[in-house]
């Protein structure tokens, strides 16, 4: 486009055009913007113009998007962004911010992480809301959407180049067993755990992750060959399950007293002398970065987490980047 044909646009038309992406609907774009569905008609009229593309094909009672109209919105997210950051106040006041944040937090981390987090951001931003999601399709692309702001999770091998990956922890997993279990107090070996049921927590992308360890690791082997006698993806039927059965569950780092579960399960010594860790994550895109609401929340989230580390005398997350030599 010409510089001289800016004149033409009118950023409202790129507003109505994300709407129109998001919602395929001519009357469902309208109703989103508080417009009239012959408003919406007009402004998709314009947009044709503007872009010499018809963007939308009419298919049953909805619209399907043209290439051309794909293309642009993957644009889009990045624009308004620019457009929003460029038009913002300088100043950021968590008192009176007015917004939304949505996470992506794996089932274990939101038992300890959100009722710390959300007894923080009570008093210093009350008007500021949190989605805590386990789970949602094509995370990554969420995160560059803007429909998801951060995930929190156990490290994968491989992320896109434009994310940013913060460490919020580092511990090994838990063998959890109830209290009594016939192999509390005992030396054992994996072929004796293997005698008895297995419990497995279902995680998205599991196969993924990246265990800091040996790839010959005997806890990796041992969760490839446990059958487990139970699949759940939800965390508390686990450990439910586990404190009233001699059911074995071999689990993510749980901080078992902030679970408020020690009363009933303890976390078996993995054995074999067995190192294997796992690293935490925090990752946002970063688009973000230089976003004032997003970075204020960014660092809440580090420092619930450093204060729930000294309170469990655990290393800081700077010294734990420092001792262990990581990158992030």
């Amino acid at each position: 486009m010409d510089i001289r044909e800016l004149g033409r646009l009118d950023l409202n038309l790129l507003v109505a055009l994300e709407a129109l992406l998001e919602e395929g609907s001519v009357s469902r774009a309208a109703d989103r913007l508080f417009i009239t569905q012959s408003a919406m008609s007009k402004t998709l009229g314009r947009l044709r113009d503007l872009f010499d593309d018809p963007l939308f094909i009419r298919k049953g009672s909805g619209m399907i998007a043209t290439p051309r109209a794909e293309q642009l919105g993957r644009q889009l997210p990045q624009v308004l962004l620019s457009v929003q950051e460029m038009l913002a106040p300088l100043r950021f006041d968590p008192a009176t911010f007015v917004g939304q944040f949505n996470l992506l937090l794996q089932g274990h981390m939101g038992l300890w992480l959100m009722p710390l987090l959300i007894e923080r951001l009570r008093t210093m931003a009350p008007q500021l809301r949190l989605s805590a999601l386990t789970r949602v399709d094509n995370p990554f692309e969420q995160l560059n959407n803007g429909k998801l702001d951060f995930i929190v999770q156990a490290e994968l091998q491989a992320y896109p180049a434009d994310l940013r990956l913060t460490t919020v922890g580092y511990a090994p997993p838990l063998l959890l067993a109830r209290r009594g279990h016939p192999l509390e107090g005992k030396e054992f070996t994996w072929e004796q755990a293997l005698g008895y049921p297995h419990v497995q927590l279902v995680i998205d992308a599991l196969a993924d992750i990246h265990f800091m360890t040996d790839k010959n690791s005997s806890f990796i082997r041992h969760m490839a060959t446990a059958i487990p006698h139970l699949r759940t993806d939800q965390l508390l039927t686990a450990i439910q399950v586990v404190s009233h059965t001699d059911f074995l569950f071999p689990a993510p780092p749980l901080l078992l007293e902030q679970a408020d579960i020690s009363a009933e399960v303890i976390a078996l010594p993995l054995p074999e002398g067995e190192q294997v860790t796992l690293r935490y994550v925090m990752v946002n895109h970063q688009r973000v970065n230089t976003s004032a609401p997003h970075d204020f929340l960014y660092r809440q989230i580090l420092q619930v987490v450093d204060d729930f580390r000294k309170k469990n005398r655990l290393p800081s997350l700077a010294r734990l980047r420092s001792e262990q030599k990581l990158a992030y």
